[in-house]
Order: structure tokens, then C-alpha cells, then sequence
């Protein structure tokens, strides 16, 4: 349910907004006109130094936390996957060569699974008044547009945690816009990608991907994050990419630890085994 609202304390000192407005008509002399003068947490200048970077840090966790929590968002189904997945019947816009655009083209039917997906959590979401299971995805192209559309279609919110790239920055389209946010931090992104995660799902991808799939297996390995429903889209991809049973047989992981994921194939499968994990009703 959302966070009940409280009043805020009588605070009878000046606001800090009402000091920034003021601080704009003051008159223009040399002194106003220096640096010096600006009001600390209004100097883009200075919040953006090097000696600052411990309070950029802090608003970047603090904005989207205090956002969502004020939204009533107690839980997330995260989706990871990649940017370079098109939707089937668009020519996959990454593609470097012929090899590339047939084997982006085949993984196209990530993106409709990714789709389905999103609209069964959000159809789980719908029932708890969109306060739970809510779909987040990173916010872009490929498998994240299939999932803020899959959320759209029926009707529900979903949240975008977008980061300042060279390329594939932009929120898609079905992004709900007071949902989506932006990031500098890559290691805080992500730790809002599981702050709430109440289920998992890594569909094909790259680099990113793959970095966002360890981090969650070795939070929950580590006991640093409690066990979720952390799903595998696409066995026969991730049987060619990554081998974790040659980890178990070399002794570098636990042979129990490769039971920290589940390899399925279709948003059904997928969604049925966080629906028994939670136990929810059909």
C-alpha cells in the first residue's frame, strides 16, 4: 500500500527554496556576480567537483528512492536484457554484418517474450493496486522497450532506470514519464535495480547484461540479498555463452549454487515460477 503521508513539522526558518528565488534578484554587483556567491546547493559548478562526489552519490540514491517510496512502490519485477534486440519485423538497428542482423533478427522472439512477461507481472501488479511487482527495466531499446510496452499494454505503470551512455540513452516511448530516471552512477542504478526486486528476469544481452546477472547471483550467493525467483530467458543462448556447471566442477563455486537461477523459455514459464515462489492466486 503507499506510505501513508504525514504533515510536515512547523519549521519557522527560511526555506531553501524561497532563498534560492531570492538569491536571483539580488542586486548585480562584482560580488554577487562571483562564483563565491552562489548558494552551495544551487552551484552546478561546485556539485559537480571531485570533492563532491560523495553528495552526488547520496542524491542519486536518495531522488529515486524518496520518489518511489512517496509513490507507494513496494516491489519490482526487474527485467535485464539487451539493447540491440529489435522488435520482430524491424532490422535490428546494431547489426554490423549479415551474420549479426540474422542472428539479432532470431533473437527477436526475446523481445515478444520479454513483452508477455512484463504483462503478466503487470497484470499481477494491477491487483495490488500497482503497488507491487511493478516492471522496471533500464529504460532503452530491445528487450527494456519490450518491457515498459508489455507494462503499457495493460495499462500499468512501469519504471525506467535510464543512464547518461554515448548511445541508447534516451527512455522509450512507453516509459511512464514520472517514473523514469536518469543515473551517472552506474553501481547506484543498480542498486535501485534490486532494492525493490522481487523477481529477476535476464533475457540475451551483452556486457551489461551479463554484469547485471553476476552482481544479482553474487548478492544472493553471498547472502548480501534475499533469495528471488532470478530467471534465465533462452537456454540454448546461455548454454553458448556462459558454462557456471564448469564453475561447480571446478570447485570455484558451490555445485548448489547454479540452483540460484532457473533456465526457462517462454514468459509463461517464467511467470509460473515466481507466481509458485509467491504463492499467487491465477
Amino acid at each position: 500500500m503507499p506510505t501513508k503521508q504525514f504533515p510536515l513539522p512547523h519549521n519557522p526558518l527560511k526555506g531553501s527554496r524561497r532563498d534560492r528565488e531570492q538569491a536571483k534578484v539580488v542586486p548585480d554587483t562584482p560580488q554577487t556576480r562571483s562564483p563565491a556567491y552562489k548558494l552551495a546547493f544551487d552551484d552546478a559548478e561546485f556539485l559537480c567537483r571531485p570533492e563532491t562526489r560523495p553528495i552526488r552519490l547520496q542524491l542519486e540514491l536518495l531522488k529515486t528512492e524518496m520518489m518511489l517510496e512517496e509513490a507507494g512502490i513496494v516491489s519490482t519485477t526487474v527485467l535485464f536484457g539487451g539493447a540491440r534486440i529489435a522488435e520482430p519485423g524491424k532490422d535490428p538497428w546494431a547489426a554490423k554484418n549479415d551474420t549479426q542482423r540474422a542472428s539479432l533478427k532470431a533473437s527477436s522472439k526475446y523481445y515478444t517474450e520479454a513483452r508477455k512477461y512484463a504483462q503478466l507481472a503487470s497484470q499481477a501488479s494491477k491487483k495490488t493496486d500497482f503497488t507491487e511487482y511493478v516492471v522496471v527495466t533500464g529504460g532503452g531499446p530491445g528487450v527494456m522497450e519490450a518491457g515498459s510496452r508489455g507494462a503499457l499494454d495493460v495499462g500499468a505503470p512501469n519504471i525506467a532506470l535510464n543512464i547518461v551512455l554515448p548511445h541508447e540513452q534516451a527512455p522509450n516511448e512507453f516509459v511512464t514519464p514520472e517514473f523514469s530516471f536518469n543515473f551517472h552512477y552506474f553501481a547506484i542504478r543498480k542498486m535501485h535495480f534490486l532494492m525493490r526486486a522481487s523477481s529477476v528476469a535476464v533475457f540475451p544481452g551483452g556486457f551489461g547484461t551479463l554484469d547485471e546477472f553476476f552482481e544479482t547471483l553474487t548478492l544472493i550467493q553471498t547472502g548480501r540479498m534475499e533469495k528471488v525467483p532470478v530467471l534465465l530467458f533462452g537456454k540454448n543462448f546461455w548454454e553458448r555463452v556462459i558454462n557456471l556447471e564448469a564453475l561447480a566442477e571446478e570447485g570455484t563455486i558451490s555445485p548448489d549454487d547454479t540452483d540460484l537461477f532457473t533456465v526457462v523459455d517462454s514468459a509463461e514459464e517464467g511467470w509460473q515460477v515466481v507466481s509458485k515462489f509467491y504463492e499467487l492466486e491465477d
